[in-house]
């Protein structure tokens, strides 16, 4: 379980870099929304490899019979690059990244307690609760220097 952990601590260190790298490149073309497409052509691309060397194509095939809310997530995560790439330069890396983190927080505990889109429930008792609002006082307080 510590490798999950360090791996989604690297993903998650990934996140502001990834906000501040994309913002750049909007700023430098002139276009936040084509600095998104080249984003996700370069994700598209290093997923693809990603497919072939490691689980081939054969899962790909299955997609079509998949429930349609699911690709959902495509939309998702778009809506984050776009608004990330367009918002970060104006409102600050930083501030940007700390109500993605508030609404990551409030989404994961609805996600969890309510066992949505398949995921193990974990109820939302007093104790989760105030963890999860000190986490967001602690990301807070990191935007008030």
């Amino acid at each position: 379980m510590t490798h999950y952990a360090l791996i989604m601590l690297a993903a998650g260190i990934g996140i502001p870099i990834l906000a501040a790298l994309n913002a750049a490149l909007g700023r430098l073309i002139g276009s936040p929304t084509v600095a998104a497409v080249v984003l996700f052509a370069v994700a598209l691309a290093s997923s693809a490899a990603v497919m072939v060397l490691f689980s081939g194509s054969q899962s790909l095939s299955k997609v079509l019979d998949a429930p349609r809310h699911l690709l959902l997530a495509g939309v998702l995560i778009a809506f984050y690059v776009l608004t990330i790439t367009h918002i970060a330069p104006q409102f600050g890396v930083g501030n940007a990244v700390f109500f993605v983190l508030l609404g990551q927080l409030i989404s994961a505990a609805a996600i969890d307690h309510f066992g949505l889109f398949g995921a193990q429930v974990t109820p939302l008792g007093w104790l989760r609760a105030a963890g999860i609002a000190v986490m967001a006082l602690g990301v807070g307080i990191t935007q008030l220097a």
